[in-house]
C-alpha cells in the first residue's frame, strides 16, 4: 500500500531539478549537475581537539555563490524539495559514502517545535530521512530534543553563537544512544557551536563516536 501512495504521490508531483525545476527523475538534471560538480568539494576533516565533541566533519560545498542561494531557499523560502536535490548529491559522492558507513546511527540536528510549525519541515531531517534510506542505516528523530527556540544562530556574531546553544539540547532515550557511533546532520557548518553542543550532549549519553555531514562549509 505504502508503495502505492508513493507511485501515486509521484505522478502527482513528480521530481524537479531543484535548480532550473525541469521535471527529472533524480532531482537534479544533467546540465545543472556538471554546474553543480565545479563546487564539489567532498571533503572529511578529522579532529583530535579536546574542544570538540565530534571525531570527523564532512561536507560537500562552501558556503558561497549558487550554494548558499540553494540553502537559503531551502531553509528560509519554502522550498523543502531542494532536500532530494541535496540528498541526490550526497549520495553519489564515493567518498562522502565511505564516511557515511561508518556510523550505525543517523540523527539530525532537531529544531524547536515553534520553528518548525512555522516553517513546516526540518531542512536536516528530510536528508537525514533519505540518507538513511539509501543507505539502511538506522534513523532516530525525537532522541536528539531541543528543548528551547533560541536566536537563529545566523543573526549572531561568533561570540554570541557560542553561548546562544549552552543547555538548549537533550536525549529523550540515553537507551538509543549508549555504545552507538553516530552520524549528525545538519545543513550549515559556520562556528561548529550547534553540531558541538549536540555532540557534547550525545557523548554524555553514552555514544562512542560521533561525525558531523553537513551540506556546507562556511
Amino acid at each position: 500500500m505504502i508503495k502505492i501512495i508513493e507511485f501515486l504521490l509521484n505522478i502527482i508531483y513528480p521530481n524537479v531539478c531543484g535548480i532550473c525545476q525541469t521535471i527529472n527523475k533524480n532531482s537534479l538534471c544533467n546540465e545543472c549537475e556538471t554546474k553543480i560538480e565545479k563546487e564539489i568539494v567532498a571533503r572529511v576533516d578529522s579532529y583530535n581537539n579536546k574542544l570538540k565533541y565530534f571525531n570527523k566533519h564532512a561536507y560537500i560545498f562552501k558556503y558561497r555563490g549558487k550554494i548558499r542561494e540553494l540553502l537559503i531557499d531551502y531553509k528560509f523560502n519554502n522550498k523543502a524539495y531542494l532536500y532530494k536535490t541535496f540528498s541526490y548529491v550526497i549520495l553519489n559522492n564515493p567518498n562522502i559514502i565511505t564516511f557515511m558507513n561508518e556510523y550505525e546511527v543517523i540523527i539530525p540536528v532537531p529544531i524547536h517545535k515553534q520553528r518548525y510549525n512555522h516553517r513546516g519541515y526540518n531542512q536536516s531531517e528530510l536528508i537525514a530521512k533519505e540518507i538513511s534510506k539509501c543507505l539502511s542505516t538506522k534513523f532516530l528523530s525525537n532522541v536528539l530534543i531541543k528543548t528551547k527556540n533560541n536566536s537563529a544562530q545566523s543573526s549572531l556574531n561568533k561570540i554570541e553563537r557560542f553561548s546562544n546553544v549552552k543547555d538548549v539540547y537533550k536525549i529523550k532515550n540515553i537507551n538509543l544512544i549508549k555504545g552507538k557511533k553516530i552520524l549528525l546532520i545538519d545543513d550549515i557548518y559556520t562556528t561548529g557551536n550547534t553540531v558541538n553542543e549536540c555532540s557534547k550532549v550525545l557523548k554524555e549519553s553514552g555514544a562512542t563516536e560521533i561525525g558531523i555531514l553537513t551540506i556546507s562549509k562556511d
